[in-house]
């Protein structure tokens, strides 16, 4: 028997933008960020940050969050989704940005905020088979391939136990190579993300909630109006993009075979 429709939600990353900032909807982002990391994450607040503009065509969004992890720790988290190509400094860039922004003048550099930079790719990001991907800073020697550690002193002056804590961490969700088949409840989240829907059996945090509040029909007049432009402007993005870079790619493949037939009379 085909499997039911499930009623159409409202895009993550719309609502990212638009809803998911009120406090009455924290419970949706704190059960994807706890599936994601595997803890039990608590929102303290949502912070200024350079995605709160209302452009049309704002193409790169981001929110930060200052949240409360299982063991009560304070950690910021940079939630952002992009749908552009030119990312990777970018990213650089942003998560630099969130470590210096929360330090004061003439603070120690002890004090520097632990960040995590969680981003929800629509495009392909290099080359790679897998679809979340995780990076941390760890030194390694050149002789004896040993990993740098922290001496007990460290350990309790900044209350962290590995090198790699004191460091921005970066998980890349590439939501395109998703195959569809929901393993886990952090795949249940990567569906939605993929999708726009939810099945009936996920049981994942958050997914609840967000079923009930993200959907399209709950919409006001301008909200659905709105949330169509910008629908439509996301077809209009990816056409640029094809056009830009696959008729780039198929040119350098004909004038490529146009050289080698040439080379070869």
């Amino acid at each position: 028997m085909p499997r039911m429709k499930q009623r159409q939600l409202i895009s993550f990353d719309w609502a990212l933008k638009r809803l998911l900032r009120s406090k009455a909807n924290f419970e949706i982002l704190e059960g994807f960020l706890s599936e994601l990391l595997k803890d039990d994450i608590r929102i303290q607040e949502i912070l200024e940050s350079e995605s709160n503009k209302d452009d049309r065509l704002d193409k790169y969004n981001r929110v930060d969050i200052k949240v409360k992890n299982m063991l009560g720790e304070l950690i910021l988290i940079e939630l952002q989704y992009q749908r552009e190509l030119d990312y990777l400094q970018r990213l650089l860039h942003g998560t630099s940005k969130v470590v210096t922004e929360h330090i004061d003048e003439g603070e120690p550099y002890a004090n520097l905020p632990k960040v995590i930079s969680v981003s929800i790719l629509y495009f392909d990001l290099g080359q790679g088979t897998d679809y979340i991907y995780h990076g941390r800073t760890t030194f390694k020697g050149l002789h004896t391939l040993d990993e740098l550690s922290l001496s007990e002193g460290q350990k309790a002056l900044f209350q962290r136990n590995t090198i790699p804590e004191l460091f921005p961490e970066f998980y890349l969700i590439k939501v395109k190579h998703f195959d569809d088949i929901a393993h886990d409840t952090l795949d249940e989240w990567i569906y939605f993300l993929k999708n726009e829907e939810i099945r009936e059996e996920f049981t994942a945090r958050g997914l609840a909630k967000a079923k009930k509040q993200l959907d399209i029909l709950k919409l006001s007049g301008p909200e659905r109006l709105s949330y169509e432009r910008y629908k439509d402007d996301l077809h209009y993005q990816a056409s640029i993009v094809l056009s830009t870079y696959g008729i780039g790619k198929l040119e350098g493949r004909q004038e490529g075979r146009q050289e080698g037939r040439q080379e070869g009379r």
